[in-house]
Formats: C-alpha cells, structure tokens, sequence
C-alpha cells in the first residue's frame, strides 16, 4: 500500500473565476486516481492545505511525525513547489528509516485541465516511490532527485540537479 498525505501547494489549488485568486477547497487526489485507472492500495489523508511559502516549521513537523508513524513503507506528498525541497531537507534530518518517501507537486493547478502538470507528476511519483530504494526524494517533470540534490530554477520553471 502507498500512503499518501496531502499538503496543499498548486497541485490542489482552485481558480476563481470572479476574483481571479486561486484557493483551497479539497484535493483532487481521489479523482486523479480514478481518471488514471489507478489499481494501487492507497490510503489518502490530508494533512493540510496550505501554500508551501505559507508553510511553517510547524507543519513540517506535522508531515514528519505521520511519516515517522506511517506503517507504509512508501509515502507520496503532495506540496507546493517553491519549499519542497525544504520540506524534504527537514524529512531526511528526522532520520527515518526504511521508507521511501517522494515529495511532488505541479506548477499549474489540476484543475486547469491539460494545462497541468500535476496528473503527470502524480504518475511519475508512483513509479519512483515503488521503484527506489528507502530515502527522501522530489519527483518533478518526469524525474527523481535526491533531496539533496535539486533545485527550483525560478528562471526556467523546471526542477533540475545542483551537481
């Protein structure tokens, strides 16, 4: 079984139409996974929908203790873009072992439609926590970094190595 906890970021984020603001309303996971034909044990619980440059040490703390007592071996977390890789820089400082845990995201909202990139992140996501060895890791456009070896490049939008 894949646990995956919920954190908010633009992967989750709604657009109103009036206003022109994006906002929270409920994840989109389930309906993702059933459009994808999913056929993988999960468990989804929402931890948080909080935009990750709102994102405190104490809600890392909250990711950190249910990953630490998650009886799953590989976890998903979704979380916005611009501090994922901070969140999972705390993640592999609270040492925990035997878990394979993928961070991921999306630069546009699925709920934009094709437009997104979060259906595709998703997937890449699965295929990486089932297929890497135990450790933190960020899953963005179709590839897996250590957590210690990416970054958002700001100018470029994409995630890519520091070495």
């Amino acid at each position: 079984m894949i646990q995956i906890y919920i954190t908010g970021g633009t992967f989750d984020k709604e657009y109103n139409y009036i206003t022109g603001e994006l906002y929270f309303k409920d994840t989109h996971l389930q309906d993702m996974l059933e459009r994808g034909r999913c056929t993988v044990d999960v468990d989804i619980k929402t931890l948080m929908m909080v935009d990750s440059l709102e994102m405190t040490d104490d809600d890392r703390d909250i990711i950190i203790h249910n990953c630490k007592r998650c009886k799953s071996e590989n976890i998903l977390i979704t979380h916005g873009t611009d501090t994922i890789v901070e969140t999972a820089k705390a993640i592999h400082k609270a040492n925990i072992k035997d878990k394979t845990i993928v961070l991921f995201g999306a630069m546009v909202p699925y709920a934009f439609g094709t437009s997104s990139d979060g259906f595709f992140n998703l997937g890449a996501a699965f295929a990486f926590a089932q297929m890497n060895d135990p450790g933190v890791f960020v899953a963005m456009n179709g590839k897996c970094y250590n957590w210690d070896n990416v970054r958002k490049n700001r100018d470029t939008g994409f995630f890519e190595k520091l070495k």
